[in-house]
């Protein structure tokens, strides 16, 4: 290991390869500002630059800062705008978004580079170690456990519910559910839900829902109430540039960042979870764990509400190349591409990438500790002037945040239906938000939902029936723990309401 640390400096440090990570970091955040612009597009359309440049490791350097810079980048716009770049930074907004609201824009990206730096950081520092011995743990994974981690998952849907709001956060999930159904499953190819049109036979993008869940709302919201948007004229550049959190707060974040980097880590490394799952379970656990004013913060500009997602997306994003390195597996569309890219380069990702080539695999893990020194160097001065976006007048910002928004519905699919279904899923969004409905639980049933499904109807075809719940220890302990995440907030909750009944008492 040390050996294989030694030549991955050397290669890592040559001067091709520190501009390698520099570029890719720069191409990456700037693209992950961008709604609908995700690391996915950007690596398809980089991958023959990566090719011409031919050394494999230089190219996969390259690639790899697009990957974690557009991570990176994309809780920009979910902060500023409620318009989430990548599906990674969608639990972002969910407290950034609230702190800019309050003219915190300033100290939410700060605490979002600080968290994104921390999370990378501390998941290579892991990949370092583990990479070997984490690759045949998630070789033990089959469709069973995937299927009990999509449980898991859809458990924690209580989290992004407000007091009392759990039955409505259920309706929104099974909404979500719902929606996952439209078009081919992966298991039947016939169309389910289309109408009859062809352009809905793939399913609804998630681009799209995500728009019409966030971005779009927003808008129609700055229409509706123009105080909304006067206070952000308001904002003023005294509260734009007051990047800097509290040493409270900083206490507060730690342990956060600590939790959530290890645990964003190890979801990352299963093949298919990646960092959008990373990022929601993160933020759930933190707030079940949160005490009592806390946890009624989330939410509403909450520091480790924010700090969660952040650390938990970017570890997961470093974790999903132990498969992609080590067996050749990709964790995720964006690591397909990458395995795409390595086979183009005549790479043969796999247990033996290590010893055959060790210069390739440790100059890609050794590159990731200088991608996320030079992303916190390049973002930290720039964020008094990106925060600037919200002293936008009113009348400049309402079509600012409907061209993006439409721009990254359109591009996703190219497609005119993208942006009918966007208007129609908008409105209702509006409409759902003005009856105090939470949206963030059908987000989460929408990305799970296919998921789960085809892992649950795999497990059924395997095992003839529902007998892999009890011949699998890890799927019944898995299902044991979404159980006890559905059950905790509420024993929490009576207790709470006993104790106040019992303080009643004694008054």
């Amino acid at each position: 290991m040390l050996e294989g640390i030694f030549i991955g400096l050397e290669a890592a440090f040559s001067i091709q390869n520190i501009l390698m990570v520099v570029a890719g970091c720069l191409i990456g955040t700037f693209i992950g500002m961008l709604p609908g612009l995700g690391p996915m597009s950007i690596i398809a359309i980089m991958i023959p630059v990566a090719i011409t440049l031919g050394d494999p490791a230089a190219a996969l350097i390259l690639l790899a800062g697009v990957y974690y810079g557009a991570i990176f980048g994309g809780s920009t716009s979910s902060i500023l705008l409620n318009a989430p770049g990548v599906a990674g930074t969608v639990a972002t907004s969910f407290d950034g978004y609230p702190m800019a609201r309050k003219g915190q824009a300033g100290k939410a990206l700060t605490i979002a580079a600080v968290a994104s730096f921390a999370g990378g950081t501390i998941g290579a520092i892991l990949l370092m170690i583990f990479a070997p011995a984490l690759s045949s743990v998630a070789l033990l994974f089959h469709s069973a456990e995937y299927f009990a981690l999509m449980v898991v998952g859809l458990s924690a849907i209580a989290a992004f519910a407000g007091t009392g709001q759990v039955a409505k956060a259920l309706m929104m999930t099974i909404l979500g559910l719902i929606l996952a159904t439209v078009g081919e499953g992966a298991l039947f190819n016939m169309p389910r839900f289309t109408m009859g049109l062809m352009d809905l036979q793939s399913g609804i993008s998630f681009i799209t829902l995500a728009m019409a869940m966030f971005a779009l709302p927003e808008a129609m919201f700055l229409v509706l109430n123009p105080a909304r948007g006067a206070s952000n004229a308001e904002g003023g550049s005294n509260k734009i540039t007051n990047l800097r959190f509290s040493r409270e707060e900083g206490k507060a974040m730690i342990p956060v960042i600590g939790r959530q980097s290890v645990q964003g880590f190890f979801i990352g490394v299963l093949p298919g979870a990646g960092a959008t799952i990373a990022s929601f379970l993160g933020y759930a656990v933190e707030r079940n764990i949160a005490k009592g004013e806390e946890q009624e913060e989330f939410g509403k500009g909450s520091v480790k509400g924010l700090a969660a997602p952040e650390t938990a997306n970017n570890a997961a994003c470093t974790g999903s190349f132990v498969p992609l390195l080590t067996l050749g597996i990709p964790g995720s569309g964006t690591t397909a591409i990458l395995l795409g890219a390595l086979i183009a380069l005549n790479v043969t990702p796999g247990p033996r990438l290590m010893t055959d080539t060790p210069e390739i695999f440790w100059a890609v893990i050794i590159s990731m500790f200088i991608g996320n020194l030079v992303l916190l160097v390049l973002n930290l001065p720039l964020i008094p002037y990106i925060a600037k976006i919200l002293s936008i007048p009113r009348n400049y910002l309402i079509p600012f945040i409907l061209f993006f928004t439409l721009m990254g519905a359109y591009i996703g699919q190219n497609n005119s239906t993208e942006l009918l279904l966007l208007v129609g899923l908008g409105v209702m969004a509006t409409i759902l938000r003005f009856a105090d409905y939470p949206l963030a639980p059908l987000l989460i049933g929408f990305i799970l939902g296919t998921m789960l499904e085809d892992n649950f109807a795999r497990s059924m075809q395997l095992y003839r029936g529902l007998d892999f719940i009890i011949e699998r220890p890890m799927t019944l302990g898995l299902l044991v723990l979404a159980g006890l995440l559905v059950l905790l907030p509420s024993y929490r909750t009576r207790r709470a309401r006993k104790r106040a009944e019992g303080v009643a008492d004694g008054d």
